[in-house]
């Protein structure tokens, strides 16, 4: 994956921008989404590897929860969406 769509999709998950490899200036704004400055991409792309790791431990978390509220382990999980 590229650094400036991560960085853009930790700024703005929801969408309505694109960016070509990890140049700030060529973000294109679509529909309502609020522009990010140049302070705001560069902070992050200077902290992006712990905030995917943050991230990467979240859904980790979530996904646990969620098994641990169905009774199930991860394989019977697999299992049951017919994945390996």
């Amino acid at each position: 994956m590229n650094k400036g769509k991560e960085i853009m999709e930790l700024l703005r998950p929801n969408g309505g921008w694109v960016i070509y490899g990890e140049d700030f200036d060529s973000i294109q704004y679509f529909d309502d989404c609020q522009p990010v400055t140049k302070d705001e991409f560069d902070d992050t792309a200077n902290r992006i590897n712990n905030l995917l790791e943050e991230k990467a431990i979240l859904q980790t978390t979530k996904r646990q929860a969620l098994l641990d509220k169905l009774g199930i382990t991860e394989d019977e999980a697999r299992l049951l969406l017919g994945g390996n």
